[in-house]
């Protein structure tokens, strides 16, 4: 069995880049094009790169104190603490970034985590490499074949738009 979480939303109570945007003023431009990608109105892929343009020259140690600050969400660690003592695999996929998953692959002993990266160039924020776009799915679908997981064992667990193509990689969505 396997469930697969989203994370901004659903493991963390946050959205990383708009709060990253609070410490240079530029939340309300990053909300909007946020909200456009969870919705699907933009392509997500070029509103992800358009969001962390707007953002560039932040330095590392702000990237990291507000990917640290990040709130879990109120259940999260008990829900993976349960899965897991049930026998199940859980995975993570997140549009988001290395920075703020790493700290959640361990603090909710996750599996596997598929995330992006942010690039930083003398310790300041300077691009993003995209790993995962919006077919979540096709991220998801390396382990479990490697895992030889069937479709009637997954579980998703997600909140928006670019989450939908992983509908068709499970049996059941919550």
């Amino acid at each position: 069995m396997l469930a697969i979480f989203d994370v901004e939303g659903v493991l963390y109570d946050a959205e990383y880049l708009p709060i990253l945007a609070e410490k240079v003023n530029k939340e309300d431009e990053i909300w909007d094009i946020t909200k456009k990608g969870i919705e699907g109105s933009i392509n997500w892929e070029e509103g992800l790169t358009k969001r962390v343009e707007l953002l560039k020259g932040i330095d590392f140690e702000t990237c990291k104190q507000v990917a640290d600050s990040l709130p879990i969400m109120p259940g999260a660690q008990q829900a993976c603490k349960t899965l897991k003592d049930a026998g199940w695999k859980v995975m993570a996929v997140s549009g988001g970034f290395t920075i703020m998953t790493d700290r959640l692959k361990d603090e909710l002993n996750l599996d596997h985590v598929y995330t992006n990266e942010l690039i930083f160039k003398n310790g300041k924020l300077d691009g993003v490499k995209i790993n995962v776009d919006s077919d979540k799915a096709k991220s998801a679908r390396i382990k479990i074949q490697e895992w030889n997981i069937p479709k009637d064992e997954i579980v998703v667990i997600v909140d928006g738009a670019n989450d939908i193509k992983l509908f068709d990689i499970s049996n059941l969505v919550l």
